[in-house]
Formats: C-alpha cells, structure tokens, sequence
C-alpha cells in the first residue's frame, strides 16, 4: 500500500531494547542485534533508542520489522555521542552567571553566582583545560563549588542514543529488530595442553576469552563467535568524532559451546546466555578433550645453525604433532589462537614448558607446533666439499651431520635438509636414505640410544 505523502506527526516514543545478541568477530568488532519494542501511529513517529554502544558505525545501523508484516518507512536516521557532563553543559553557559552551592565544614551550604568565562569543556576529553569562573569581579581556576543548571528540556542525552523518523501506513505495536556492526569487541582461543613427562597422550582444554570496551553492558545476551578472516573495506579517511544522518540500509542476515560451519567461517555459539559488562574480560571453556595422541618429535635443521654460525652445537627443536580428528578425541574446528603446554611430573604436579599459536584449524587436519629447543639432543652441521663446474652448469656439495643423544630413553631426530642452490638437484650419494618433503627440503630420520652419536653424511648434485 502506497504511503500518503502528508501524514500527522504522531507522538515521539522512548524505546528500551531487550534480549540482546551478539556475534563477535576475530577483528575486534561485532554484530548487535536486540529487539525493539515500538509503538507505532499512523503517520510520522519520533523513536530514540539509547540502549547503543559508544563504538556503533552509525552507516551499519539497521532497523526492520522481526516478522516483515509492519509497513514503515525510515524517513531519517540519526545518532548522537555527546552525553551529558558538567563539563558539557558549563560550555552552554560560556559567558552567562549560574549558581554554585559550596558545602563547608560546620558551616551552613551557601550560593554563590559566578559567570563562566572558560567551561574548561574538550570535544572528545581528549586534553583537560581548567575552568574560569569570574565571582565579585575576581577570576579563579576553579569551581567556587557544585553548579545548578536550568533545565534544558529534551534536547540532550544521557547515554549514545539513535534516533529514527518513520513514516507507518498504520498504527500497531512491533517488535522492531536493531542491528549493527560495533568496534570494541574482542574474542580469542587459548589452549592448554597437559601431559606427563613420558607420554605422547595429552589433555586438552580450550577457552574462548571475550573482552567488550564497547561502552555498554549487554545483560544475558545470547552470544556468538565468529572465526575466519572476513574481509573489511578499509576507510578512505581516518574516522573521528561523529554525528551522522544516514539512509536505512537491507540488513541480511548440552556442550558449553557449539561450533558449526557458515558460509566461508565458522560460528562458535555458548549453549547459555551471558552477560557482558562494559570493561569486562570473560571467559568460557569451549573444547575439553582426554587422551588426545600427540607424538613428539625432535627436528634438527642444520640450516639454522649456519645462520647462528657453525662453530658451535645447534639446537634440536622439539614440537608436538596431532590430528584434529574425532578417532583422536576432536574434531572441532580449532580457531586460531595461543597453545600453551604443560607436563607433570612423578608428583603430578605440573610445568609450563612451552607456548605457540595455532592458526585456524579444520577438522582433520594435522597440527605442528613448536614447543621449544631440547636440552639433551644435540646437533652437528657441516660443509665438507664444495665445487662448481660453470661451464658446465654442475655444482656438487657434501655434508656432514652428527646427532647425539644424551639423554636416558631412545628417540628419533629429523635431520632437515635444504636444497638451496636452484635448478635440478638429486642425492648421489647418501649414508642412509631420505624422505623428501618438497621442492627443495628433504629429511634423514636417525634412531638413537642413550648416549649414542651418529653420522649422517650426504652428496648434492645441483645442474642448471
């Protein structure tokens, strides 16, 4: 039905909105979305809402009917940032004389009337800059105490606050949906890792941490966590204080936390509602998982002690391998985020031992990381022969690599080589066969007793 271009001015109302949602994203904003409730009249309607937070992108806001059955058209939409403050309102009365009441000690309270010269009032708060207030012809840097001010009516605002002219064919109660996109919302994964000091199995615990400096409490709100990379367009012009008019825009949208795919993401819902208060960091425990099969694995890159310099022994680096599968005791999809490991020793009690991060992780993929360099292992790395036929476009190089194992159990050191020269290469000869890993790198797996040393020892042939 065709809106009438004349439609009377119906009353203005005041809305406060209610079961309050949230899904937030890995890039430190999020999506609000709570209903509503509106009165509307035939005609033109006044609405405010000042349930928004103080970081709202004010062009994502969207206001729409829940069930598509109310007619109503967004004539205007506006939003204001400026709450109330004494600050504030004494540079209304910049060059006018207001009351002060000063409270002495046994003393009665007593008025005095000063004319405001300087309010002292930053846009922003971003500097302090002190009052001046003339009294009996005197200035002082100072209040002479607490200022009464005049009522100024309804112009002002307590708390950020959107404001909407609609245009509604018909009068009707709604319950409205508003949405938009908020900065000063975060959330991250952590894991930590447990296992005792001679096993491959581990415990694993996940927790999601939520952090909101939005500016606004959001009571029992049903929460979502959004993880992926999800593409922005980056501003054209830095972005500062704020007061906008904008068009309305088409807005399409019993574990502790439940993870499904969506779209190109995937969505982590907590199973109770929560709430999240301005300025509060929470955290929810998301995964929990027992005998998760971890294998460690001892890799030694000879590559990064020629960078560290040769003529000392290099670093055997530890990491844990395990697949994020459901035979495994996962299966989730992992987002991304800090890895912490622990292990407990014969009194059970438990030692950090190192820290990484994962990036995000699908179901039934293999995870690496690195937890850190081994005390007992050690590695040797060095060129022995080196030449170089240009001509002939041949190049060969031999290398000698010694491992040696100090400590009082059997392992497994992956010795990493790298085929750094270019062109065509291949092995002519070898102490012990290799697995290649791609192009360019290839390893030499060594078994170990305690306190045995062994050798490895390898030709290159490189032509171009």
């Amino acid at each position: 039905m065709k809106l009438p271009a004349l439609l009377l001015l119906a009353a203005a109302s005041f809305s406060f909105a209610a079961d309050p949602a949230l899904t937030i994203y890995n890039g430190g904003y999020a999506v609000v979305r709570e209903t509503l409730p509106i009165d509307l009249k035939a005609g033109v309607n006044q609405v405010s809402f000042a349930g928004v937070t103080a970081q709202v992108e004010a062009d994502s806001v969207i206001l729409r009917d829940i069930k598509g059955i109310a007619e109503f058209q967004i004539l205007e939409q506006s939003y204001r940032n400026d709450p109330v403050s004494q600050a504030m309102l004494l540079s209304l009365f910049e060059g006018k004389t207001l009351e002060f009441v000063r409270l002495e000690t046994n003393k009665p309270d007593r008025v005095i009337v000063g004319k405001v010269i300087r309010s002292g009032f930053v846009p922003g708060g971003r500097s302090f800059v002190e009052p001046i207030i003339e009294v009996d012809g005197k200035l002082q840097f100072s209040l002479p105490g607490s200022p009464l001010f005049p009522s100024l009516g309804n112009d002002n605002v307590l708390k950020p606050t959107l404001n909407w002219k609609l245009n509604s064919a018909s009068s009707g109660k709604i319950n409205a949906e508003v949405a938009y996109l908020s900065n000063g919302f975060t959330w991250e994964a952590s894991y930590n890792l447990v296992a005792t000091d001679k096993s491959d199995l581990l415990d694993v615990v996940g927790w999601v941490t939520m952090n909101n400096q939005s500016g606004m409490t959001f009571n029992d709100a049903k929460i979502k966590l959004m993880a992926g990379d999800v593409n922005r367009a980056q501003p054209e012009y830095s972005r500062g204080p704020r007061a906008m008019v904008a068009d309305a825009m088409a807005f399409s949208d019993a574990r502790v936390v439940t993870e499904k795919s969506f779209d190109e993401f995937h969505l982590y819902t907590l199973g109770n509602p929560a709430t999240l208060r301005d300025k509060e960091t929470k955290q929810v425990e998301f995964v929990r998982a027992s005998g998760v099969k971890a294998e460690r694995l001892y890799v030694f890159d000879g590559a990064d002690q020629n960078r560290e310099g040769s003529d000392s022994p290099g670093k055997v680096q530890v990491y844990r391998e395990f697949k994020n599968s459901e035979v495994n005791k996962l299966g989730m999809a992992l987002p991304k985020g800090k890895v912490r490991f622990y292990t407990q020793d014969g009194d059970r009690q438990l030692e950090f031992v190192g820290e990484n991060r994962i990036d995000h992780t699908p179901k039934d993929e293999v995870i690496r990381v690195l937890t850190g360099n081994s005390f007992d292992l050690v590695g040797e790395h060095r060129m022995t022969n080196n030449t170089e036929d240009g001509a002939n476009r041949v190049a060969t190089q031999s290398f000698e690599i010694k491992v040696r194992n100090r400590k009082k159990e059997p392992v497994e050191i992956r010795v990493v080589e790298h085929a750094n020269r270019g062109g065509n290469w291949t092995l002519t000869t070898q102490s012990q066969p290799h697995v290649k890993k791609d192009a360019t790198t290839f390893e030499f797996r060594v078994p170990l007793k305690p306190d045995e040393e062994k050798t490895v020892t390898y030709t290159i042939r490189y032509t171009w």
